[in-house]
């Protein structure tokens, strides 16, 4: 390798709708450097793909034939190419599993791995598999529930080193469809947190999830009448909304060991409404989680 020159052994790839981001990995698992775009797959036609991988890693290639390692939605029916979903219970990644990606460029061999499908009740994954795969990598024999916190937050049964079951929420989705697009939008504009309604939101919809139409409606009409405060409102909806899905998960989360896994921000918001059920979770990165689940993959690969 030339001074100062990142050369990569493997290429850790997580590959979203959105964006996609990518780590130059040493053999052992230790990220050299990392690059991200916003070429996601919602974005990108099948021809598309390779050269958008390219943009972002062409400087760590020496001429060598490197190993990208690739997770996430790139694998979906209208990504790079389909990699059918594993059927729980099973484990979280498994090597042989990975689809093999066309390219044309001989500096690299792109493998994608499949995401999980529950038969009943229906529910699919594309990601998070790999974030559960590392973070029962980073603490192994957890036994109990991960939670991971998005725009469809997860909520996952692991025992014995498997996914069981989980269940999917579209919380995240309906916080943004509707602070951005329903008649509350006039009402949520700015930043700011507020502790104390999060707080009285998440335990009212516990206690009365069915209520939550009508609990949504009187942000619009507190702003009308009394001049709501935006931070209170949007923290008032974040918890009206995340405690209707605790209410629904609560098979899931009572009684068990909870991780959670996701953003810090997201991390700390379900972290505060588990806390005042009784729930102490434990928060994971959740970078570290995906790393350390492609580096799962890596060696389950070079292994075999």
């Amino acid at each position: 390798m030339t001074s100062g020159r990142i050369v990569a052994d493997w290429i850790a790839a997580d590959w979203g709708t959105s964006n996609l981001r990518v780590w130059a990995m040493a053999a052992d698992g230790t990220p050299r450097a990392e690059a991200g775009s916003d070429e996601g797959m919602g974005r990108l036609a099948p021809g598309e793909f390779e050269p958008a991988l390219l943009r972002l890693i062409a400087s760590w290639l020496d001429g060598r034939r490197v190993p990208v390692i690739a997770c996430g939605m790139v694998g979906a029916r209208q990504g790079w190419i389909e990699a059918r979903y594993r059927a729980v219970p099973c484990t979280a990644v498994d090597a042989a599993a990975m689809i093999a990606a066309p390219t044309q460029d001989p500096q690299i061999s792109v493998r994608i791995a499949p995401g999980l499908s529950q038969a009943q009740p229906p529910d699919v994954m594309r990601g998070e598999e790999t974030q559960i795969a590392g973070a029962l990598a980073l603490h192994p024999g957890f036994d109990g529930v991960l939670c991971l916190p998005g725009t469809h937050c997860k909520w996952v049964h692991v025992s014995a080193g498997e996914v069981v079951s989980f269940q999917t929420f579209m919380t995240g989705e309906l916080f943004d469809l509707i602070a951005r697009q329903s008649v509350l939008r006039h009402g949520m504009q700015g930043e700011g947190d507020d502790d104390q309604a999060f707080d009285t939101a998440v335990a009212d919809t516990l206690s009365r999830p069915e209520k939550i139409g009508a609990r949504l409606f009187s942000l619009r009409a507190e702003g009308l009448l009394t001049g709501l405060a935006p931070a209170t409102a949007r923290a008032r909806l974040s918890g009206l909304l995340i405690g209707m899905e605790l209410a629904a998960a609560r098979p899931y989360w009572l009684g068990q060991p909870v991780a959670l896994i996701g953003s810090p921000r997201l991390s700390a918001a379900y972290s505060r409404a588990l806390a005042a059920q009784g729930v102490q979770a434990l928060i994971l990165d959740g970078t570290a989680c995906t790393l350390a689940g492609l580096t799962s993959l890596y060696r389950q690969e070079a292994a075999r």
